[in-house]
């Protein structure tokens, strides 16, 4: 146990534990920080994997691991602040689809990144970077897997969200197929059940949606992702479609994305603090202003009600939350030995 230098009590990790243990909130350089006290060495118990992530993966192996990924993120998040948001996107559907295997970033005809669905994705240039600065210090072996857990995990904490640390120790996968991506993503009409459906069977519970969720937090979305909820007619009237969303929000989003709008438009989800990682998706949840259907279902289930209201009243909590959900979210569907391998460039099989 240490003070930090803002008085709260935080907690190291503590070995030989089988158990997560959170600090109280630690103020590092202004910040909120949080520390994941965690035991060495976890198992975690995700669907269709018997893989075990560790938390010194690379102590010996590569100890510059996460400097590297770190930096290759800031670098990048310094030319284009949309970064963030692009690497998060880009992990939800990686783990998604075969889990948290890299599998998105293989290129070729038929591959995840061959349906239409992730033809909006972004962030592959950040990962390939990360990636050929450790295979000069490292060769062979860090996998594109944690790479990729890792670069969303940073691009969270250099969008001003909470600090923490994750498992590594993911392989590779070996497939990457597009006809797997439509069954498993998320899409922006779903209903609560529907998502509860997907989460589900990813190991993942309805807290986990609503603090997952706060993803949205940051990041922008094609009109086509939510336009259907108003039409916006030629003349400049709108027609409210989804009763759900405050009108005012409804027009500016309308104004944003005309009828005759260009196919690469895009809006902030959060219209408010769209580069930086906050609670504000939860107040704006509250006053009727959630970019997505999936994101209005939120406030109108009483389910999940109450969290957002939580969250919305509470960074600090959102913040824990996050961590936890992260690290379940990360640990998704992750390939043990004989499942994958470490690649040697991320877009190919070796």
């Amino acid at each position: 146990m240490k003070l930090s230098s803002g008085g709260a009590l935080c907690f190291d990790m503590e070995a030989g534990t089988h158990r997560l243990s959170w600090s109280e909130k630690c103020r590092g350089g202004g910040r909120l920080v949080l520390i994941l006290g965690v035991c060495l060495f976890v198992a975690f118990h995700v669907p269709t994997s018997s893989a075990a992530l560790s938390f010194n993966s690379y102590a010996l192996s590569c100890p510059a691991v996460e400097f590297i990924v770190r930096d290759a993120v800031r670098a990048a998040t310094a030319q284009d602040p949309s970064v963030p948001g692009k690497l998060l996107r880009l992990l939800f559907h990686d783990c998604f689809v075969e889990g948290c295997d890299a599998s998105v970033l293989l290129q070729g005809k038929g591959s995840e990144r061959a349906d239409p669905a992730n033809a909006s994705l972004g962030g592959f240039t950040v990962i390939e970077s990360a990636k050929t600065t450790l295979e000069l210090f490292c060769p062979g072996v860090v996998s594109c897997a944690d790479t990729l857990a890792l670069a969303a995990r940073d691009a969270v904490e250099l969008a001003g969200g909470p600090v923490f640390q994750i498992p590594t120790g993911r392989l590779d996968g070996l497939v990457s197929s597009a006809s797997s991506v439509r069954l498993n993503i998320i899409d922006t009409s779903f209903t609560l059940d529907q998502m509860v459906k997907i989460f589900a069977s990813k190991g993942l519970s309805l807290v986990d949606i609503v603090t997952l969720s706060g993803a949205h937090t940051i990041g922008s979305a094609h009109c086509s992702a939510f336009s259907d909820r108003f039409a916006a007619q030629p003349n400049g009237k709108l027609t409210l479609v989804d009763s759900s969303l405050d009108p005012t929000f409804a027009d500016e989003l309308a104004k944003q994305c005309p009828a005759r709008a260009s196919p690469t438009t895009t809006v902030a989800n959060d219209p408010l603090t769209s580069a930086t990682f906050d609670n504000q998706y939860f107040v704006n949840l509250l006053a009727r202003r959630g970019l997505f259907q999936t994101d209005s279902v939120l406030v109108q289930n009483q389910r999940t009600l109450r969290q957002v209201e939580d969250f919305a009243n509470d960074q600090g909590l959102f913040f824990r939350s996050w961590a936890e959900s992260f690290v379940k979210l990360a640990s998704v569907g992750v390939k043990g030995e004989g499942e994958g391998e470490v690649r040697r460039v991320c877009s190919f099989v070796n």
